[in-house]
């Protein structure tokens, strides 16, 4: 276990210098410049010129690279463009509320696809199984502002059950998370469906019910827990897409989440802001997974043995 833990460290932090590279150069290939952005329409040249020496932007491509990285490994993010603030303050602050969206999203996606999965599976074939099958694929194909947007309309404005933006109570919470866990839970179902009609036909299976054992007891105790194997590593992956990749529900919803902050940099080509965000959706990412396979063999000792 310690050394496939030394072994996936190793890896992340290329993966992250190569999410780095990456990022870095496609953001300075972008036609956008940012001194100008900051200088306004009506600046002069030589004010353009003073901002982008000021920012280091007239330097060659490769030394800010390295300074960035050189940076980056002492924990310095760099300074907003626009905000003169530093990347990782900024993302501190709006980290809190991000999580807390990606939390409820995840919990209710989850409940909701293992559910209308087992549901599917356990009527396969079936009007049932048709029925969850077609909402999944709705649901996964559907554009996440439409979501948003008609879950605003009707429970928002239309019943005012919930307020139409902003963030600090409990009712803010569930319409952002309703529109991330509907949009994701079909994902959920169709996993958990494939899974548990693999673990239904095994032999271990028909050993438990012909010993007595009762529907619900095999289902429980026997199918689910196998059956939820591929759920974990879809979670890890959907700890990083849920932290850069909620821009479109925390705009909607007025959510002060680093996805609204990365909406905001975009728009201001504030590129320190948009590479912080990045980097941070990538350790994500790359800490999920990390997790999901070292919970995975505690879970299974199948997994473990090989």
């Amino acid at each position: 276990m310690l050394a496939l833990l030394g072994k996936r460290l190793v890896q992340s932090v290329l993966i992250l210098f190569g999410v780095a590279a990456i990022t870095f150069v496609l953001l300075y290939a972008l036609p956008a410049d940012p001194a100008r952005m900051l200088a306004g329409r009506s600046a002069t040249a030589q004010t353009v010129e003073n901002i982008r020496r000021e920012l280091g932007l007239d330097q060659p491509l490769a030394v800010q690279f390295a300074h960035y990285v050189g940076g980056l490994v002492q924990g310095d993010l760099g300074r907003s463009y626009a905000q003169k603030t530093e990347v990782v303050t900024l993302i501190a602050a709006r980290l809190p509320a991000t999580l807390t969206l990606m939390a409820a999203g995840i919990f209710l996606e989850v409940l909701l696809g293992v559910i209308l999965g087992a549901i599917a599976a356990l009527n396969r074939g079936g009007l049932v199984d048709r029925t969850v099958m077609m909402s999944a694929f709705v649901g996964v194909s559907a554009p996440q502002f439409v979501v948003a947007l008609l879950l605003l309309y009707v429970f928002a404005a239309t019943l005012g059950w919930f307020p139409m933006s902003g963030y600090g109570t409990a009712a803010h919470v569930v319409l952002p998370a309703a529109t991330l866990g509907l949009l994701g839970a079909g994902w959920y179902a169709r996993m958990v469906r494939s899974a548990m009609i693999d673990v239904l036909n095994q032999d271990y299976i028909r050993t438990a019910r012909a010993k007595g054992l009762s529907g619900a007891r095999v289902i429980l105790r026997h199918v689910l827990p196998n059956a939820i194997l591929p759920i974990i590593a879809m979670i890890g992956i959907d700890i990083g897409q849920f932290m850069g990749g909620v821009v479109v529900v925390e705009a909607v919803y007025g959510w002060p989440g680093i996805g609204q902050l990365a909406w905001q940099a975009i728009q201001q080509v504030d590129i320190p802001i948009i590479m912080g965000v990045t980097l941070t959706s990538a350790l994500a990412i790359i800490t999920g997974n990390l997790v999901a396979d070292l919970i995975a063999p505690v879970i299974d000792p199948r997994i473990r043995s090989h």
